[in-house]
């Protein structure tokens, strides 16, 4: 049987984490940052958990 690959856009958008829950960034913070208020994107800045809703998605992404 051949490696299972994992998806390399997965790969660069989540990282694991020492408990095995996944992190993520927020959307919305890559351009057409003028018209957004200083507050929403530092808030933005801040990294998060994927959601449990989300969780198995991105593990079968991540081959985990």
């Amino acid at each position: 049987m051949p490696k299972v690959k994992t998806k390399s856009g997965a790969k660069k958008r989540f990282t694991l984490t020492g408990s095995g829950k996944v992190k993520r960034k927020h959307a919305f913070k890559s351009h057409i940052l003028t018209k957004k208020s200083t507050k929403q994107k530092r808030n933005l800045t801040h990294v998060t958990l994927v959601s449990s809703a989300d969780m198995n998605r991105v593990k079968d992404m991540l081959v985990i």
